[in-house]
């Protein structure tokens, strides 16, 4: 079996308290906890946070909460791997133990796209394996604006190209990671050699990081056919 570690820190200051917070009916951070019970693929979901609400909220839901976070690894500079690392440390996690990195902001994280992401780090053997779905726009035709308001191409030699002759661009979708613990604990760059990629439709991705995220997720979620329990008691 494997692990699920949700790292969720309290200091959240574009959108506070947004683990937390209300989403379509119960705590954003509920949805992701949901979405790991429901795959069948974790021994443990564990939450790492520096905040005692968000613990509680945790728990409720059924995950586990065993410690607390350090706070030199809870602000805003603190990248995700060496919170996963710490976890992993703390719950003295054998080594070949697949341990997924799951996002407490991963409202369209499904059942299917988990078990997906362990059975591609089992049949490759990635170092990682991480979601990722496409850019809508070439970035290739990006554009850059001055504070006068003008705009120019960051690569004018593509104004010509017609876009089905781009190469296509992806990004990570900010859902999940899937490693194993001895490539988390070595702190291994995540979009490093090796990594595997798992394909989410853009209709399910949403970074959630400004208000005006949060009010498009919501959105997205209302048609997104998505079903988990309703609001809980």
């Amino acid at each position: 079996m494997s692990i699920c570690i949700i790292p969720a820190r309290g200091g959240s200051k574009r959108i506070p308290r947004k683990n937390i917070r209300d989403f379509c009916g119960r705590p954003m951070i509920a949805w992701s906890i949901q979405a790991a019970k429901e795959s069948g693929c974790f021994e443990q979901i564990v939450v790492s946070t520096d905040d005692d609400e968000i613990a509680e909220t945790a728990e409720h839901y059924g995950a586990e909460a065993p410690f607390r976070r350090s706070k030199v690894l809870a602000d805003d500079h603190t990248p995700t791997v060496p919170v996963i690392a710490d976890a992993i440390e703390r719950l003295n996690v054998a080594a070949k133990t697949p341990v997924c990195c799951l996002y407490a902001t991963a409202p369209f994280v499904t059942l299917d796209d988990l078990r997906a992401g362990l059975i591609l780090l089992e049949e490759t053997g990635a170092p990682f394996v991480l979601s990722v779905t496409t850019y809508a726009f070439p970035i290739q035709r990006a554009l850059r604006r001055n504070s006068a308001g003008e705009v120019e191409m960051f690569d004018p030699d593509q104004m010509q190209t017609r876009s089905q002759d781009l190469e296509e661009a992806w990004h990570d979708a900010g859902q999940f990671y899937w490693g194993r613990a001895e490539t988390w604990a070595s702190n291994q760059r995540i979009f490093g050699p090796g990594a595997q990629s798992l394909i989410l439709p853009r209709h399910r991705v949403q970074d959630i990081d400004t208000e005006e995220d949060w009010v498009r997720a919501e959105q997205m979620m209302q048609i997104s056919g998505i079903k988990r329990a309703k609001k809980d008691e």
